[in-house]
């Protein structure tokens, strides 16, 4: 099928998706032997290569042909010629050496085959000239130029549409942005085609107005914003929008993909020699001839043909009482994860246009009320609590807040689920001013285990932070207090309304120029660990008096205090007995001094003979003081082992 009987498939259907995808049916009555003809830009087509779907209520598809993205340079590498930006006529005729033309002068036309084209140099008497030098059939050579020429023709025609083909390849690349894919088909008659498929499109935005009544359910209007971003009109389209975010990627599908293949050649060798084989001595039976496999018609995989999913017009939805004079023709319904909002009216969006169409208009369940956190200051913000009770999943946006018939403010709200609940904050509430105060209290021993000589003791402290609430407006208001919740600390004795991941938020009421103060008290209870060994008998002592140890635990600590006790006074003991023997041995060491230098002096014998007794008696007490030393160093070697033992019995 020709490209030029080509018809193009009007816009039936779009859907517009949150990842960045849209939806697209194409549809529309063929006339016989025609094909159909789908435009898209360049970017578009490695998802419609991935995603098209083509139906043919009466005849089979056979084809689908497209724009190739070969490159132009690779394109026209394949042609025996080629033609320069600036390029004179001789010089292209230059390129086709051999090729027979007719060239007309006037009535007169010259035959010949193409031996060389070239530029003759001007000069002062005639100007530069473009020639060909052409073999006629008469076997000479003429030259001719080519401004007088009235046309030249290819005698061949293949290279008539060489030349033909190489210009339409130019004229394509210039559609830089334009690919079209052709559905040819092997029916003759009148049919009925449709095409699904996707392309990238704009993410679709939601936009929504939260109106507050006097009395009664406040009212939620909420709008798509759509994008037509193709080169088509949408004009009667059925439209829809979803709320979700399926998969969807880019797989390189339209570019022509090259393997890089290797250049191997046979080694150049010279002439063959015979070769003299030598006779076989013996020889296996021959093998029996193989069974001939049964013919098999090969089948081309042919084109699936998918059944067209007809949405006819959807039902109007029920008409609610409205906040703004708009009316809302779409219907909602569950597509698994993802939410659908589809327009019952036909769409009209011409391209490079974008439109605002509305898809809810309900009563919502909702409550004004404040929240407060501490990042935000001494004012708490104005807030609203959203019920999802539409039925409906409401897609992520702004809202815009109107209270009392005036603009209150602006929030965002992520998705919501039908039953849902969400909080929004709109304003800044300068009518109340909140303080906080922190206290915390000592730690408390819980309790106390020893394990493998390893005390492990159980503290707690506990902490309050003191919210003060000050309402200066006089009208009552419900705050809620949205309190970190930190790692490690446990709320006592209060439970909060609700807990998000990382804050508890609890609900206090606040009357009419009223302060409240709203304490939160947590306890963090911790662990530390210490060597029994290593504690002191005064830190045991301590530990002794605990009210969270039982009586048994209690007494086979106050014994291994007591042992502690003994071996620090035996410690004292062989201290002071070291330092004894260490005063005793320097006044030996000055005695025998004193005995060394009498003896060089005549007549002082007798002094000698004193001092000797004195040594003598020095080195009895050192005698006795370093027994005295070994037994207490014995006595403490026992006491450790016995409190070693002690320790390693204990298990509470």
């Amino acid at each position: 099928m020709s490209a030029v009987m080509a018809a193009d498939l009007p816009v039936k259907q779009v859907v517009l998706y949150k990842s960045g995808v849209g939806y697209f049916e194409r549809a529309g009555r063929l006339a016989p032997g025609e094909s159909a003809k789908l435009d898209f830009k360049a970017e578009e087509m490695n998802d419609v290569l991935k995603s098209l779907t083509v139906a043919d209520n009466v005849g089979k598809v056979v084809a689908l042909r497209y724009d190739s993205s070969e490159p132009l340079a690779q394109k026209l590498s394949d042609f025996p010629f080629a033609v320069g930006g600036a390029q004179s006529l001789s010089a292209f005729l230059d390129q086709l050496k051999g090729a027979r033309i007719d060239i007309k002068y006037g009535s007169d036309t010259v035959a010949g085959i193409i031996v060389s084209g070239r530029t003759a140099r001007g000069d002062e008497k005639a100007p530069e000239r473009e020639q060909v030098v052409l073999l006629l059939d008469s076997g000479e050579l003429r030259t001719l130029d080519l401004a007088a020429a009235a046309s030249i023709r290819f005698a061949d025609p293949k290279l008539q549409v060489m030349l033909k083909d190489y210009l339409t390849a130019v004229t394509q690349s210039r559609s830089k942005d334009k690919r079209s894919v052709y559905i040819d088909s092997s029916d003759s008659k009148e049919r009925q085609v449709s095409a699904i498929y996707m392309v990238p499109m704009p993410v679709w935005k939601s936009s929504y107005r939260l109106v507050f009544n006097e009395q009664g359910q406040p009212t939620l209007e909420g709008w798509a914003i759509v994008d037509n971003t193709t080169s088509d009109d949408w004009t009667n389209v059925h439209l829809a929008v979803v709320s979700g975010r399926p998969v969807s990627f880019i797989s390189s599908l339209y570019a022509p993909k090259y393997v890089q293949r290797q250049t191997v050649n046979l080694p150049d060798e010279g002439a063959a020699a015979p070769v003299i084989y030598d006779a076989a001595t013996s020889t296996p039976p021959p093998a029996p001839p193989p069974p001939m496999a049964a013919a098999r018609p090969m089948g081309g995989a042919g084109y699936a043909q998918m059944a067209k999913s007809a949405r006819g017009p959807l039902r109007d939805e029920e008409r609610t009482e409205v906040a703004s004079n708009i009316a809302v023709n779409a219907e909602g319904r569950d597509l698994g994860d993802l939410f659908e909002y589809g327009f019952s009216t036909p769409i009209t969006v011409k391209r490079g246009e974008s439109a605002m169409l509305p898809f809810v208009q309900q009563k919502i369940d909702a409550r004004k009320l404040l929240i407060y956190s501490e990042s935000y200051g001494k004012n708490p913000m104005s807030a609203a609590e959203l019920t999802n009770s539409t039925g409906k999943t409401l897609d992520g946006g702004p809202i815009t807040v109107f209270d009392a018939n005036s603009y209150a403010g602006e929030a965002l709200v992520e998705t919501l689920k039908a039953g849902d609940k969400r909080l929004i904050s709109y304003a800044v509430d300068l009518g109340t001013r909140i303080t906080t105060a922190f206290d915390s209290s000592e730690e408390v021993v819980r309790e106390i285990h020893i394990r493998r000589g390893i005390m492990t003791t159980r503290l707690s402290v506990k902490e309050t932070k003191t919210y003060t609430i000050h309402n200066v407006d006089q009208k009552a208001k419900t705050l809620v207090i949205e309190h970190p919740e930190r790692s490690g600390y446990k709320l006592l004795n209060m439970k909060p309304a609700e807990t998000t991941t990382n804050a508890y938020r609890f609900e206090v009421k606040v009357g009419p120029g009223a302060t409240e103060k709203f304490p939160v008290t947590e306890e963090r209870v911790y662990d530390e660990t210490v060597m029994v060994s290593n504690m002191t008998p005064d830190t045991l002592v301590t530990v002794v008096k605990n009210k969270a140890l039982s009586d048994a635990a209690r007494r086979s600590l106050q014994q291994i205090a007591d042992q502690k006790n003994k071996i620090a006074e035996t410690d004292q003991q062989i201290a002071a007995a070291t330092g004894e023997i260490n005063d005793v041995t320097a006044d030996e060491q000055r005695t025998r001094q004193n005995i060394e230098s009498l003896n060089n002096v005549s007549g002082q014998q007798e002094q000698v003979q004193k001092y000797a007794r004195q040594l003598a008696a020095q080195e009895t007490q050192l005698a006795g003081l370093r027994d005295t030393v070994g037994q207490l160093k014995k006595q403490k070697a026992t006491l450790e082992s016995g409190l070693n033992s002690m320790i390693d019995k204990l298990d509470f």
